[in-house]
């Protein structure tokens, strides 16, 4: 029997469970296609004393990569070596799982530099986004 075509709709901010529900389909077909992507999200926090978050590094792991989504330090907080620790302990937890390597974007108005004196190597950009900047992708390879 062949399903009833469903009802496109638009929705500008889904729902944890909205998102979820497209990434497990998008997953099962993934890894019908190419087995063994063993998606997973982690994260390392920044806490103060009162449990608060005052910054962190998170993403997810997926076919032996990490993806670094979001870096982020406190604005009272920087220029103490902090995004440089969350960067080294990421890459540490990478090699300890034996992941082959780890990628992730920014804006050339962010901390590009940042990423290259860590070894991050610059594999593509998209020009005048933001308009009048580009966005720019890194990788390192850990093999």
């Amino acid at each position: 029997m062949v399903s009833p075509t469903p009802r496109l709709e638009f929705v500008d901010a889904p729902s944890a469970s909205d998102i979820e529900a497209v990434v497990g389909i998008l997953g099962a077909a993934a890894e019908s296609q190419h087995p063994g992507g063993n998606y997973r999200d982690y994260g390392f926090l920044l806490r103060d004393e009162a449990g608060t978050i005052q910054g962190g590094l998170t993403g997810y792991v997926l076919y032996d990569w990490m993806f670094i989504q979001f870096v982020s330090v406190a604005p009272d907080l920087r220029g103490q070596g902090l995004g440089r620790l969350l960067m080294q302990r990421a890459e540490d937890w990478a090699r300890q799982q034996g992941l082959g390597g780890m990628w992730l974007d920014t804006f050339a108005f962010q901390a590009p530099g940042f990423y290259r004196d860590l070894g991050f190597v610059e594999f593509g950009t998209i020009e005048d986004h933001p308009a009048g900047s580009r966005r720019i992708f890194f990788q390192k390879r850990l093999g």
